[in-house]
């Protein structure tokens, strides 16, 4: 394993997502629910499906288009 990128990669993932849409969604989700580990189970679930996608699709297109124009892109679709 490789525990630089997985730093880097928490912490980017980690700040990027703090107060966020999901973050608020779980709040309000929490707020009006009894069960909370309910509530943080269907979130934690949510976010690593999600991000298992991102990450098999990276590998795919990773395969099409060099490294360098995916992440050009990946920086591009973030500024919009």
């Amino acid at each position: 394993m490789d525990w630089k990128i997985l730093f880097s990669t928490f912490g980017a993932i980690f700040l990027a997502e703090l107060g966020d849409k999901t973050q608020l969604a779980g709040l309000a989700l929490s707020a009006g629910s009894k069960s909370k580990w309910s509530v943080f189970a269907g979130s934690a679930l949510a976010l690593v499906l999600t991000s298992a996608i991102a990450v098999a699709a990276g590998e795919t297109i990773s395969r099409l288009v060099s490294p360098i124009w995916l992440r050009r892109a990946a920086g591009l679709a973030f500024l919009v």
